[in-house]
């Protein structure tokens, strides 16, 4: 019966399109159209200088992705089941096209180019699934727009993958995928010309006019509110626009200027909820090295000619309230909160149990830290790098608020309500609270309020109703070590004084997880409640 209630409150939640669009995607497979590939579109103006990717590609065959080395040996290596899948995923990318210093690697990634030709038959392999496939067009056209000559067999290849996606729209996934499968389209679209280019190109677009609304959040967040998926989707729309001055006359003024707009309010909304060493906070699915940072996406949009208007710093407290999340500011401390919902109903596959979690930075250096994401592998890491006790918010009855189970999967789901933000001149507070927890025996509810000044961060919980027990964790930036007498010590020497009081606290060896594939030893302060209410408060100079 558990595991019934639990399918039965993930799928409640999911579109028509994701039934009967999964059931298709399994038994409907189209026939290749291996036809010569449509002529080559001219541009009338050179791509933009695009965001520039990592260098994974390390020698002819050797790449670097999730932190972890292999070198490619043997046709059956892109699909080797001993490796990840997400690394094999990156594999079929070649983000390395366009990554630093890829005109040193252009013989290279020739080689790779016909060796990825002939080794992965359309159809079969990791590399023909629909998202890989959407990153592999948008990167070879990128890359013969950079001066780059894609040989004939590659414009075949090219133009097989493009009429093999177009039949594969992810609509069973919505979401990301969706917007990628949609951008790939309009790409290939816009790089090859007549009827057929023409229907990608209309397909492609008629997606974006549907998901730009759905996606991008009146306050300009990604409705995934995910930062790391965020930058990603934003890129994409940059990338977009790009392609649009490059063939300003086959999308549409009122097509592009939607674009733009959005990036607008993208951009503002990214530099919102970064730290102030200018990367993402970790929210839901998150890490460094995945997503461009803010200063990238920032200068790639000027060189595009977007307006990129920062966001007022003047203003202490910023509430996002579509995406659910706050930015506090006061001095040289920076609070940023989640009191939203987890994510889209239908689609949470990168959410976290995270609700009421914060993270919090002070004078540039980063303090309190939610503990990342390492790895897409459904297992128990995934679920607990997943849970709520990976997060700086109380767990009640080793129970984590939102039923995250599986790689991807929500069940029950905690809802946020009576937020609060109070300004006043010495410092500002911030309460909100969540049904997470009123799934359990006696219906606890979990309140939150974060009051931060110029000198002092409170953070204090209240549990309404019954409970058999709750823990608070906060989690410290590895760069913070813990001393006696309820002393933290920063980087640069300087010294935090913390206080508890109905709470027993905890010091215990933890992991933060900032990349994929990366593991990092940090301390966490496990605060245990011994009533219905605690308070924490971390003072500085």
């Amino acid at each position: 019966m558990q595991r019934f209630l639990q399918y039965w409150h993930t799928l409640r939640h999911l579109k028509p399109v994701q039934f009967y669009g999964r059931l298709w995607f399994r038994l409907h497979t189209p026939k290749i159209d291996s036809r010569a590939a449509p002529s080559v579109r001219s541009t009338s103006k050179a791509l933009v200088e695009p965001v520039t990717k990592h260098q994974t590609q390390f020698g002819a065959m050797t790449f670097r992705f999730l932190n972890q080395d292999q070198t490619l040996s043997g046709v059956d290596a892109w699909n080797d089941a001993r490796c990840d899948k997400l690394w094999l995923y990156n594999l079929h990318y070649f983000d390395d096209l366009c990554a630093v210093g890829a005109s040193d690697r252009i013989v290279w990634h020739k080689q790779l180019i016909e060796k990825w030709i002939a080794e992965n038959p359309p159809a079969i392999g990791n590399g023909w699934e629909p998202y890989p496939t959407s990153l592999r067009i948008v990167n070879w056209i990128k890359w013969s727009l950079g001066g780059n000559q894609l040989t004939n067999g590659a414009l075949q290849s090219l133009a097989i993958q493009s009429r093999w996606l177009s039949k594969r729209v992810e609509h069973h996934l919505l979401a990301n995928h969706l917007f990628v499968n949609a951008k790939a389209l309009v790409f290939a679209g816009m790089f090859f010309q007549g009827l057929e280019a023409d229907s990608w190109l209309n397909q492609g677009l008629r997606i974006l006019a549907r998901e730009i609304p759905e996606q991008v959040l009146a306050d300009g967040g990604h409705f995934e509110l995910s930062p790391m998926y965020h930058a990603i989707i934003l890129e994409d729309i940059l990338d977009l626009i790009n392609a649009c001055q490059s063939w300003p006359s086959v999308v549409a003024l009122q097509q592009t200027s939607a674009l733009r707009d959005a990036a607008q309010r993208m951009l503002t909304w990214l530099e919102i909820m970064s730290h102030p060493d200018g990367d993402v906070s970790f929210f839901n699915d998150a890490a460094f090295g995945i997503a461009p940072r803010l200063i990238d996406v920032s200068q790639y949009a000027k060189r595009l000619g977007v307006h990129v208007q920062q966001f007022d710093s003047s203003k202490e407290i910023h509430h996002l309230q579509q995406s659910g999340y706050i930015r506090a500011q006061k001095g040289a401390a920076v609070l940023l909160a989640d009191v939203g919902r987890i994510g889209p109903d239908y689609q949470p596959g990168h959410a976290h149990a995270d609700t009421l979690s914060f993270e919090f930075s002070l004078r540039g250096q980063r303090i309190f830290v939610n503990s990342g994401t390492s790895t897409y592998k459904t297992g128990a890491q995934r679920s607990l790098e997943r849970s709520t006790a990976a997060h700086n918010t109380v767990e009640i009855n080793h129970t984590s608020s939102s039923e995250v189970w599986g790689g991807f999967r929500v069940a029950r789901r905690a809802q946020p309500f009576a937020i609060e933000c109070v300004e006043a001149e010495t410092s500002l507070a911030i309460t909100a609270s969540h049904t997470g927890y009123q799934r359990l025996v006696g219906r606890p509810t979990h309140q939150r309020m974060w009051r931060l000044s110029r000198g002092s961060l409170t953070v204090t919980d209240r549990i309404k109703g019954e409970l058999s027990g709750a823990i608070a964790r906060l989690y410290l930036h590895p760069s913070v070590k813990v001393l006696k007498n309820n002393i933290l010590t920063l980087a640069n020497g300087q010294q935090l004084r913390y206080s508890t009081n109905g709470a027993i606290v905890t010091i215990v060896d933890s992991v933060w997880h900032p990349e994929f594939g990366k593991n990092v030893s940090n301390t966490c302060l496990v605060l245990t409640l011994s009533g219905s209410e605690s308070v924490f408060e971390l003072q500085w100079s």
